[in-house]
């Protein structure tokens, strides 16, 4: 079974980094997941807060958790909120659907793992994710 490698991971979050410099964000936090959901790398930059890594870990989860970009389950969660808020209660808290994660894949279609950003708005965390997937040669969904 295809995995996701630590070098794939890194190459994600350093991509993505450099392109949130490149458009100019607020300071972000990016995070990679496994197909098991645990983290495989995560960086927060100088000056984010507090709060980003637990934000990207938590929409990258639920990107993971429900086989969708993040874009995908915050207009889930839109229509159904119910169920995703008990989504986040059974994910004790690491569920968050809210834009900014995305599924990763290889390049048949199976899922490695997610990732996710937060700092930015949601179509700048997506937008940084999508670089840093492409540039380590996976697709992303």
């Amino acid at each position: 079974m295809p995995r996701l490698t630590l070098a794939q991971a890194n190459k994600i979050v350093e991509t993505a980094l450099a392109r949130a410099r490149e458009m100019k964000t607020r300071p972000l936090a990016v995070a990679v997941l496994d197909d098991a959901g645990h983290v495989k790398a995560l960086q927060r930059e100088d000056g984010a807060n507090m709060f980003r890594n637990d934000i990207a870990i938590g929409k990258a989860w639920a990107a993971l958790g429900m086989g969708a970009s993040s874009r995908t389950l915050l207009q889930r969660a839109k229509e159904n909120p119910q169920f995703y808020g008990a989504l986040a209660s059974v994910g004790q808290g690491k569920f968050v659907p809210q834009t900014g994660a995305v599924v990763i894949k290889d390049k048949d279609g199976n899922v490695l793992g997610s990732a996710g950003g937060s700092g930015g708005t949601g179509d700048e965390d997506e937008a940084v994710c999508i670089a840093g997937v492409e540039a380590a040669g996976l697709s992303w969904g």
